[in-house]
């Protein structure tokens, strides 16, 4: 028993100390009063084991009690609270020799009581929504593009961006009969002087009976989508100084041939590089953006550069620019192809100076390379072609994601970004201000703006409009409307009318918290949309962990930091930003169906830490320019920034699971008919035992006309499929890498309907990095 005593004096003391700590900022004072319990009970178990048993029964019971008060008939807020304690008892169930035994039976009853009372919480769901997307309104031969119905010719299958499949062969009656097809390994991996994040985000593109993908490095693959075979592999070479934030490519884009696609030649096998093949004249075209800042164009049949485009295919997408800092400005998204234009919009480093490379959308012939127009959100309204020694706005908002188009309506819509940096709104104009995290409608033919919604006022938070709009026809009591859904980080999911910008579910606005800093200001109300996935604003008590110890050490960072729930300003104290710049929803977007008007998302929930730092005095930095996990230097500005996910001691999030959830809503209303959690922690433990937690990821879904939705985009390695009516789990695969890209869906020359899924993991995440395409099909 001195062992114990000494253990439960160890665990109390920093209870006692920490908890005392709590109390000063005005948290809770159960740390602090259990534990001086548990030292006075390790005090008495020798001398006067009834009595210490006694006083740990009331600590038990007072613990539950406290516990339910707190989060309810909840698992894991209430293992966590209860756990430790009900495992410290076991020693203590034991009689003492010469004294009494109503100790031991107040503590056993207590114990039992507890331990069942939390057992019992295990198959209680507390945060789950039932219900059954409907089917009883049906849009008969919705427009889905033109594609032919087993390829996937844009990112989202389409430039409408719904990610939907007409294919129909896999349903959830037979989906247990999916299995590995092929498998194929790009090469293409993380190397010792990489940048520290690369990412696999890309979703191929099927074309005749070949796929087309991109890998971090910028290669641009050609696969037999019957077999995996590799036919050709073209490397843009991109220079090491030009890799800085992020090495990702999403994805490529696809120009038909001038006879249409019912003439798509054949795809050759090469023995050597494509890279280093002489260029030729290209009918149809691939066009690859690079991290280098290029656009390239190549022949879908041999991948050799195509010599009509730009400079012998090759495009320098920072010419004009006003800053051309190596790996400023990069494209990370595959462009739009339409109606006879390549419309290129590009990341810029977020919070690295303030001095950056323009945001400027462009459009060039499709054929030719030539500039037809430019849209400058901070000069918008000159969107003819500028001059050769002119430059673009420094650090105007850019599009990042990836755009969508409709070519009848003669519109390309752009979700927008910030100006950098983010967090410092002192440097924005007013028209800036206009586009910054919204979407922004242009014509196809001009440039010139159709039409804006802005879902962030001010935004000081990173909030870009992280995402893919999807185009969808949606019934509504004025008949038949074109709209546009638009998921954004924050959670709000808006419905618009994708012809007038106007909502199609109610926009609403909110007041906001305000104090800027100095030299800055908040907007003082934000825009809501009438279908949301915003989490409730965050309490002390949401704060979570393993054990009371790192639950105590995350209310203390709780109750230190500036918090009064969403669109709380930027501080120098540090501020609690949740949902976080990771977003709610971020580039892996929804999957819609345009028949039954119900969308499927992956809605995530983490809170962040922003803190300004000022750089008035000479106090070092340290380490700067880490992205969004880490020390920004904002050259040029007043502050730093640091950004981080408030962690726990152990390293898991401080707030309460599931983080992380696959749900579906009805467009038509705005209602969310069913959530449940997502994911296990297999892969995030240190002992790989699959717990459906709910779990961070990031990627998107596909939905298919059979009724079933795949992702894969958690941290755990799993493709999945789901029932779309439902929400519920039908079948899972397991992963040799992280599935942090979205899946796709196509038919192969035997018109056998494939699933494929890139798995090569993601820095930002932690997931096993690796280079795999597979593919899957019935047996």
């Amino acid at each position: 028993m001195i062992l114990w005593t000494i253990l439960l004096i160890l665990f109390g003391l920093p209870l006692l100390g920490g908890g005392v700590w709590l109390i000063s900022l005005g948290g809770s004072w159960y740390y602090a009063l259990a534990g001086v319990v548990l030292i006075v009970v390790g005090l008495l178990l020798k001398p006067r084991r009834s009595t210490a048993q006694m006083l740990y029964a009331l600590l038990l019971v007072a613990t539950a009690i406290w516990a339910y008060w707190e989060a309810g008939f909840d698992w894991w807020p209430l293992a966590s609270r209860l756990g430790v304690l009900l495992v410290l008892a076991i020693p203590l169930l034991l009689p003492a020799r010469g004294q009494g035994r109503q100790g031991t039976a107040m503590l056993a009853i207590s114990w039992v009581a507890v331990g069942l009372f939390t057992v019992a919480s295990i198959p209680y769901d507390a945060h789950r929504i039932e219900g059954e997307l409907t089917t009883d309104s049906v849009i008969q031969n919705p427009p889905l593009g033109e594609v032919p119905q087993g390829d996937w010719l844009s990112y989202g299958r389409s430039n409408l961006g719904q990610r939907y499949s007409p294919l129909d062969q896999i349903t959830p009656e037979n989906i247990t009969g999916l299995e590995l097809a092929w498998e194929y390994q790009t090469g293409d991996r993380k190397g010792p002087d990489d940048v520290g994040e690369t990412t696999y985000e890309a979703t191929p593109l099927k074309v005749g009976n070949t796929l087309y993908l991109c890998t971090p490095h910028n290669w641009l693959v050609a696969l037999d989508a019957d077999t995996g075979e590799e036919r050709w592999v073209y490397d843009a070479k991109v220079p090491m100084e030009s890799q800085r934030q992020h090495q990702t490519c999403r994805g490529v884009s696809y120009l038909p041939p001038s006879a249409g696609l019912e003439d798509i030649p054949e795809v050759e096998t090469l023995q050597s590089p494509a890279e280093g093949q002489a260029s030729v004249e290209c009918d149809s075209q691939l066009f690859l953006p690079t991290s280098d800042a290029r656009l390239l164009a190549l022949d879908p049949v041999t991948g050799a550069r195509c010599s009509n485009f730009a400079d012998d295919g090759s495009l320098n997408l920072l010419h004009n620019m006003p800053h051309t800092q190596d790996g400023f400005y990069y494209s990370t998204s595959p462009p739009v192809v339409a109606n006879g234009v390549v419309v290129v919009a590009g990341a810029v480093n977020d919070n690295y100076a303030i001095n950056s490379p323009s945001g400027v959308i462009r459009a060039y012939d499709v054929k030719s390379g030539e500039l037809v127009w430019n849209w400058d959100p901070a000069n918008p309204d000159q969107t003819q072609p500028i001059g050769e020694n002119e430059t673009y706005s420094t650090s105007s908002p850019n599009s990042w994601a990836v755009a969508s188009a409709d070519e009848e309506l003669g519109l390309v819509y752009f979700p927008m970004g910030n100006r950098t940096p983010d967090q410092l709104g002192m440097y924005r104009t007013p028209e800036e201000e206009t586009y910054s995290s919204s979407v922004v409608a242009l014509s196809l033919e001009t440039g010139e703006v159709e039409w804006v919604q802005q879902f962030v006022h001010h935004d000081l938070w990173d909030m870009d409009t992280p995402a893919q709009p999807s185009l969808v026809d949606i019934e509504t009591e004025q008949g038949l409307q074109p709209g546009l859904v638009v998921p954004t980080k924050q959670g709000d999911v808006y419905v618009l009318n994708r012809k007038t910008g106007e909502a199609l579910i109610p926009i609403t606005e909110q007041a906001a918290p305000q104090g800027a800093i100095e030299g800055d200001h908040t907007a003082p109300t934000q825009p809501v949309s009438g279908l949301s996935f915003r989490p409730p604003a965050l309490e002390e008590s949401d704060m979570w962990g393993a054990t009371a110890i790192d639950q105590m050490v995350c209310r203390i960072k709780f109750q230190s930091l500036r918090y009064e729930g969403i669109y709380t300003p930027p501080s120098v104290q540090g501020t609690l930003v949740y949902p976080g710049n990771f977003g709610v929803f971020n580039w892996g977007g929804v999957a819609v169906d345009p028949e039954r008007q119900v969308m499927f998302g992956m809605p995530l929930y983490m809170a962040f830490i922003q803190r300004l730092v000022s750089k008035d005095d000479d106090t070092p930095l340290g380490p700067t320019n880490q992205g969004e996990q880490g020390m920004n230097e904002n050259a040029g500005a007043q502050y730093a920034v640091e950004m981080k996910p408030l962690m726990s001691p152990l390293d898991i999030p401080c707030q309460r699971p599931p983080w992380g959830y696959v749900a579906g809503a009805d467009l038509r209303t705005g209602q969310i008919i069913w959530k449940h959690k997502n994911g296990t922690v297999e892969d995030m433990a240190p002992i790989p035992i699959p717990l459906e937690l709910g779990v961070p990821g990031i990627g998107g879904p596909i939905i298919t006309r059979g009724g079933v939705v795949f992702l894969a985009a958690t941290v755990d390695n799993y493709l999945r499929a789901y029932n779309l009516t439902d929400g519920e789990e039908i079948w899972r695969t397991r992963l040799p890498a992280g599935g942090q890209a979205t899946p796709m869906t196509y038919l192969n020359s035997q018109g056998e309907q494939m699933v494929v899924q890139v798995a090569g993991g993601h820095g930002s995440i932690g997931t096993t990095i690796g280079d795999y395409v597979l593919a899957y099909k019935l047996k």
